[in-house]
């Protein structure tokens, strides 16, 4: 069936706010007694807060209650809005704008699939959300990457089935998810990271529809 859905990933795709998680979790685990390098919060691409902060407690050799993982969690949260409040339109990284005035002409509908509680929220302050014809975020998933539900319950929106849709992904985690759901993928960033998607590309910027459309289409695992 040929393509007419593209599932895109909000953080590292759309924009970057993974500095802000990266000095907002470190900025917790400071306070807990213990540092955070940029290379183990590489490994928090595309999880969940919830699992997130289980990395990262274990990571400091801490165990603690649920309640007070809770309140951690909100406070990591609180400091990474702090940060993304800040956020305007020019924080769209290079290449998006006149992709999706490629994919708006093509007639491809669109889906945000991110595990992120706050995607309306930056969304919002980038001035994209009327760019998608749905927003699948963690406020509608009960399971996190690679788990396929975010980008299955996105094809289903747009009223595609999976092999209809390509997703837009930088984490290993989000290309197994769209993998297991059957879904051709294309990688932003590293072709030594992601080398399971279809094709890598370091952005949006010079990539053309013609390039995507032309994705084998994959079967679901």
């Amino acid at each position: 069936m040929p393509i007419q859905g593209f599932l895109f990933d909000l953080d590292g795709v759309i924009v970057d706010t993974a500095i802000f998680h990266y000095q907002a979790w470190r900025r917790l685990a400071n306070s807990l007694g213990f540092d955070l390098s940029e290379e183990f919060n590489e490994t928090l691409k595309g999880v969940s807060r919830t699992e997130s902060l289980d990395r990262i407690l274990a990571h400091g050799g801490l165990t603690l209650p649920e309640t007070r993982k809770t309140e951690l969690a909100t406070q990591k949260n609180n400091w990474y809005l702090e940060l993304v409040s800040r956020m305007t339109p020019a924080d769209i990284l290079p290449g998006v704008t006149a992709f999706f005035s490629q994919v708006e002409a093509a007639g491809i509908r669109t889906g945000l699939g991110s595990v992120s509680k706050n995607a309306r929220l930056i969304l919002d302050q980038i001035g994209m959300m009327d760019a998608f014809d749905v927003i699948i975020d963690g406020t509608k998933i009960a399971k996190g990457k690679p788990d396929p539900e975010v980008f299955l319950k996105g094809a289903a929106e747009l009223g595609l089935s999976p092999s209809q849709c390509v997703v837009f992904e930088d984490a290993v985690a989000g290309i197994e998810a769209a993998r297991r759901g059957g879904m051709p993928t294309v990688g932003i960033g590293s072709p030594a990271v992601l080398t399971d998607a279809d094709l890598v590309i370091p952005s949006l910027e010079r990539l053309t529809i013609a390039d995507v459309l032309a994705l084998a289409p994959v079967s679901r695992a």
